[in-house]
């Protein structure tokens, strides 16, 4: 385990007159600082990321104080290979103080990574720097997510992003499938949208329901074409229940929280629960436009107005999008909402400007 003390150093920096080293490492990105082969035979992956204090924006006017890893919701993709060796530098620019749990990994003879504050490690205190390191295992979609006050950072404060690790044997499903698709979902109590360090208790009225921190209309449509198979992995993000409804066709529950599963499920319904991961494999062999959505009916509100919340649209390419009356019909379509385009990359860690919040200071 390796912590990095910044508190005591930036003071005695400020009083030497070392603000611009302060306002450098306040500016580092998200981003991967080296890849290399490991003498174990898997890569070696090297990132850096900020905490940052961040106003996001849910739908319409309707913005949220976050904490965001990266300053961003859902937090930056990490995309490694089973057995990978990846070390995450994570600099705290906020006022609070906060952790990442690898929730999945097993972390064999290595549970000091873990992330729970005063179990694990000490939290990471504004200003500080701690250093995890560990290997990606086991394979599957598995997330991380801040282990400090979890009820609200995690429920409330969208502290949580993807960690996607490739198997080193995919199983013929996986190798069928032509798109991948990720779907984070969470919700939102707005009681306590400009409230940090506050929220997440009994009692809290969640009003606004998102897929990767945005709900719908400002969600995006999934565009496939016939004969497409793809993979969607749904993510329980927050603190509640999504059951997720597909119309005009039956998919197969894959996996479970990132294991494959002995047979897949047939079904036309799934219900995600907090921390769960369910992968789901759709054939497209239905041309048309088809809703996806959840089924927990005031899910589907923006506070308390109707077609909104957890919902998209799957969109065929065979069919026209240019009825006056189609409701995304001038929608401008921006790719990779579900990181779809950066599930082709190389691995490695990978932003999204559409998940940038603007920083609060």
């Amino acid at each position: 385990m390796q912590k990095v003390t910044r508190r005591d150093a930036v003071l005695t920096g400020l009083a030497a007159g070392a603000l611009p080293a302060l306002g450098a490492l306040a500016s580092k990105p998200a981003r991967a600082a080296s890849r290399r082969e490991s003498s174990g035979g898997g890569a070696s992956h090297k990132f850096e990321m900020n905490i940052e204090d961040t106003q996001i924006t849910l739908v319409g006017k309707q913005t949220f104080h976050t904490f965001a890893f990266g300053g961003q919701v859902p937090a930056p993709l990490f995309h490694v290979r089973e057995g990978d060796n990846v070390e995450v530098v994570l600099n705290n620019l906020t006022t609070l103080p906060h952790t990442i749990h690898w929730h999945g990994l097993l972390q064999r003879a290595n549970w000091q990574m873990d992330g729970v504050p005063d179990i694990t490690q000490q939290g990471i205190q504004p200003g500080d720097t701690f250093t995890y390191k560990f290997v990606a295992d086991p394979a599957g979609t598995m997330w991380y997510h801040c282990h400090v006050n979890v009820n609200e950072h995690v429920a409330t404060r969208g502290m949580w992003g993807p960690l996607i690790i490739d198997p080193k044997r995919p199983t013929a499903v996986e190798r069928e499938v032509t798109g991948d698709y990720i779907l984070m979902l969470s919700e939102w109590a707005t009681a306590w949208a400009d409230k940090p360090g506050q929220g997440g208790v009994p009692g809290d009225i969640f009003d606004y329901f998102t897929i990767n921190g945005k709900s719908f209309p400002e969600t995006q449509p999934i565009r496939v074409k016939e004969g497409d198979v793809i993979r969607l992995r749904l993510f329980g993000a927050g603190g509640g229940f999504h059951s997720i409804h597909i119309h005009g066709h039956v998919f197969e529950i894959a996996f479970k929280d990132g294991h494959p599963l002995p047979a897949p499920i047939k079904a036309d319904t799934v219900l995600v629960g907090p921390g769960e991961r369910y992968d789901i494999i759709l054939r497209c062999d239905n041309p048309g436009r088809w809703m996806i959505h959840d089924h927990i009916d005031h899910h589907t509100l923006n506070g308390t107005t109707p077609m909104g919340g957890v919902m998209s649209v799957i969109e065929y390419e065979e069919i026209p999008r240019d009825q006056s009356w189609y409701h995304w019909g001038k929608k401008e379509f921006v790719p990779d909402f579900y990181y779809e385009e950066s599930m082709k990359k190389p691995h490695g860690i990978y932003t999204n400007p559409v998940f940038k919040g603007v920083p609060i200071t």
